[in-house]
C-alpha cells in the first residue's frame, strides 16, 4: 500500500486489477481505479488460464496503461503474454516460485515452458532471493539483463516495531501462515508432539485463515483434532499480525521455498528470534544463531531439536537475538528500497 501511495503522490494515475475481495476498498479508498479479475490463483487449469489472456487483454485494452507492474505466477505469464500483444511495457515481479518448482511433473514442464516465452517481454524482472534468479538463469528462462533483486516486499519499519523485551512464563512457539502443507504445517505439529512427548511445557500457536479447497489445504477436521486434543492453539485468522507476534517468544515458519516470506519480515522486524527452514527465501531473511535457527527441510526430528535449543536460552540471547533481527530487517528490507528501485525503473521505460 506505501508503494501505491507513493506513486500516487508523485503525480501517477494507478488502476489495479485483481479479483474482488475483502482488501480491494483498501486500493479505492486510496485512489487507485480498480478492475475485478476473474481469476483462481489455486493450481493450474489452463482452459481458464488461457481465458485469462483475453480477460487482460480486454482490461489492458480499456486502460491503456503507459506500463504495467505484474505479481504472482498468473499475472507474470498470462499479463505479460497479453502486454506483449498489445506492445504495452511490464514490469514483472516474481515473488516466489509457488509449488511448481517443488516436484517435476507435466505441470511444472508446462508451467517452465510458458516462462521461457513470456519473460522474453518484461522491460525488467525483479526477484525477491537471488536463489530464484540463479534458478530462471540456470534454466535459461530470461536473460541476465533485464533482470534485478529486491528484498522481498521489503517491510514497513514504522508499522513494524519491536517493544520492550518480556519473556513469556510458558514459552510460546507461534506459526504464522495459511493453513496449507507447503508452509511446513505438518512438520510443526509433529515437531509439537515429539516436544510434548519429551515433557516440554510450552505453548504453541497457529494464526492464519483455514484453505481447505487449496490442493495442499490441511482438512479442517485435521485442524478440529489438533485442537481438540491440544496438540496446538489455533488463533484464527487475523487482519493485523502484530498483537500476535508480540505476545510471542519465537517464530516458526518450516516452509518448504518461499520468495522472501512476509511473516518472517515482520518477526525480524518486531525483533523475535524466528526458526525457519534452510532453503531460499526462508535463509535469506534468517542467519543461522544470529536472528534465528535454521532447520532441515521437511525434517520433524531436527525442527523440534532447534525448538528445544531456541527454548533453552536464556532471556539475553534471546533478545539479543531478536535485536539482530531488527537490525537486519532495517539494513537489507526497509521498503523504500522497493519502492526506489520500483521508480527507478518506471522512469527508466518512461
Amino acid at each position: 500500500m506505501n508503494f501505491v501511495r507513493a506513486l500516487i503522490a508523485d503525480g501517477h494515475e494507478v488502476h489495479t486489477i485483481a479479483p474482488h475481495d475483502e482488501y480491494t476498498h483498501h486500493l479505492t479508498n486510496a485512489g487507485c481505479l480498480h478492475y475485478d479479475l476473474k481469476m483462481d490463483s489455486r493450481g493450474a487449469n489452463f482452459i481458464k488460464d488461457f481465458l485469462l489472456i483475453f480477460e487482460l487483454l480486454s482490461t489492458y485494452h480499456r486502460i491503456k496503461p503507459d506500463v504495467i507492474l505484474h505479481y504472482t505466477v498468473k499475472p507474470n505469464v498470462y499479463g505479460t503474454l497479453a502486454a506483449a500483444i498489445l506492445r504495452i511495457p511490464s514490469i514483472n515481479n516474481v515473488c516466489g516460485l509457488g509449488t511448481i518448482f517443488l516436484k517435476k511433473s507435466w505441470v511444472s514442464t508446462v508451467a517452465i515452458a510458458l516462462y521461457k516465452i513470456a519473460f522474453r517481454f518484461p522491460k525488467k524482472v525483479f526477484f525477491q532471493n537471488p536463489d530464484d534468479l540463479a534458478l530462471f538463469l540456470d534454466k535459461k528462462l530470461i536473460k541476465s539483463d533485464i533482470t534485478d533483486l529486491l528484498p522481498g516486499s521489503g517491510i514497513d519499519l514504522k508499522k513494524f516495531t519491536p517493544a520492550n523485551y518480556s519473556r513469556n512464563k510458558k514459552f510460546t512457539f507461534l506459526l504464522v501462515s495459511r493453513l496449507i502443507t507447503d508452509k511446513g504445517i505438518l512438520e510443526y505439529i509433529e515437531a509439537i508432539k515429539q516436544l510434548k512427548a519429551e515433557g516440554v511445557d510450552a505453548k504453541f500457536q497457529i494464526l492464519g485463515a483455514k484453505d481447505p479447497n487449496h490442493r495442499r489445504g490441511v482438512k479442517l477436521e485435521l485442524v478440529d483434532e489438533w485442537v481438540r486434543t491440544e496438540v496446538i492453539e489455533y488463533l484464527g485468522a487475523t487482519q493485523d499480525v502484530r498483537p500476535f507476534i508480540h505476545q510471542a517468544d519465537c517464530i516458526v515458519l518450516p516452509s518448504y521455498r518461499e520468495g522472501t516470506p512476509r511473516t518472517l519480515l515482520e518477526a525480524a522486524s518486531i525483533a523475535k528470534p524466528i526458526i525457519t527452514t534452510n532453503v531460499p527465501g526462508c535463509h535469506n531473511v534468517v542467519s543461522d544463531g544470529h536472528n534465528g535457527l535454521l532447520c532441515k527441510l521437511k525434517d520433524a526430528k531436527d525442527l523440534a531439536s532447534k525448538m528445544q535449543t531456541m527454548l533453552s536460552f536464556d532471556d539475553e540471547k534471546l533478545r539479543t537475538m531478536g535485536l539482530n533481527g531488527r537490525k537486519k530487517a532495517e539494513q537489507e528490507f526497509d521498503e523504500t528500497i522497493v519502492i526506489h528501485q520500483y521508480f527507478k525503473a518506471i522512469q527508466k521505460i518512461a
